[in-house]
């Protein structure tokens, strides 16, 4: 069991289980976010992804109102907004009507990822001729739009973002590689690396993100939260059951087929190759998955390893009520024992 306690957030992709559409999985989203709230959770991210049949949330900024609406405690937020579509300004501003609507419960995470595939991420920037190099441009522009001061972007000095408000969407950086790392370490951001993501370069990231850090006006020391995928039960054979459909899923997506999430018995009538295998059997080494106790000893490591105050945690189950059930065993472990 943990020694001490991390703060634990969700990170949902609002996944769409076969069977089901995407108004299904987005109403999901609404009610986990309730769910998770009451368990104690911090905070509740939402993903952007576009057209996927896989994934139906493609507007975080919509969702996480709708979220904030049907809560009252937890923080909100995006993990995230692909900047690199954007205009600064507009999400600057999106973001802080969200944050007057419901101060000081709203965060910004923002990365560099197309979160599609090149067509679909030309469309989203429709006649826009700025390329992923202008990102760091982008990222200061928006720092400085959120906080009321001059942008990195000289010609836009008379820009105000609006509306005004009292307590600003708090800002982070998300990524999987070093180069995030170092756009947040240079911005003096609060920083997610997406182990889920990217597991073999997470120490690495996280470690340049501590020694490049440079402190800014809203943040004076490093601070990290990684996100990663889990699934626990109170049985670890049925949590290997309901990883295999994650598994299934993910050989069809390198295969370029973004499904729906298939169910149990689904992920199991599917006839695997020796490489197939071969492939799960490598990735199961990055997976967290288990009992409860096994689960938060994974996660609690795992922080530890760099440092990490927080852990935002995804976890895709065909069935909702198992992934109710994971949360609920998650919440046990990290929220609801004692302090030592």
């Amino acid at each position: 069991m943990p020694e001490q306690r991390l703060r634990l957030g969700v990170l949902d992709q609002s996944p769409v289980p076969s069977g089901s559409t995407h108004a299904d999985a987005l109403r999901t989203t609404l009610e986990l976010a309730r769910i998770t709230e009451r368990l104690g959770y911090h905070r509740y991210w939402v993903a952007e992804h576009h057209g996927s049949e896989s994934f139906a949330g493609s507007s975080p900024e919509i969702l996480i109102g709708q979220i904030a609406a049907v809560t009252s405690r937890i923080r909100v937020g995006s993990a995230g907004v692909m900047l690199m579509h954007y205009s600064p300004l507009k999400v600057a501003e999106n973001f802080k009507v969200l944050a007057a609507l419901h101060p000081g419960r709203i965060d910004l995470g923002v990365g560099r990822a197309p979160g599609s595939d090149g067509l679909t991420a030309a469309a989203l920037a429709y006649g826009s001729q700025i390329g992923i190099e202008y990102f760091p441009a982008k990222l200061g522009d928006l720092q400085a739009f959120l906080a009321d001061r001059p942008p990195y972007t000289e010609a836009f000095a008379r820009v105000v973002a609006t509306p005004r408000v009292d307590i600003a969407p708090e800002l982070w950086m998300l990524g999987s590689s070093e180069d995030g790392a170092r756009l947040a370490a240079h911005f003096g951001l609060p920083f997610s690396y997406a182990h889920f993501i990217g597991p073999d370069a997470f120490e690495r990231a996280c470690g340049i993100y501590r020694d490049a850090f440079r402190p800014s006006a809203t943040l004076a020391e490093p601070y990290l939260n990684v996100g990663l995928f889990a699934l626990c039960t109170e049985d670890r054979r049925e949590a290997e059951r309901l990883a295999r459909c994650r598994d299934v899923w993910r050989l069809r997506v390198e295969r370029g087929e973004f499904g729906p999430i298939p169910s149990i018995e689904e992920a199991e009538a599917v006839e695997l190759t020796a490489a197939e295998e071969t492939r799960i059997a490598e990735r199961r080494q990055h997976q967290i998955l288990g009992t409860r106790d096994e689960v938060a000893d994974q996660i609690t490591a795992l922080a530890r390893r760099v440092g990490a105050a927080e852990v935002a945690v995804i976890s895709i189950t065909h069935a909702f009520a198992a992934r109710v059930r994971c949360y609920e065993l998650l919440a046990e472990a990290f929220l609801q024992s004692k302090s030592p």
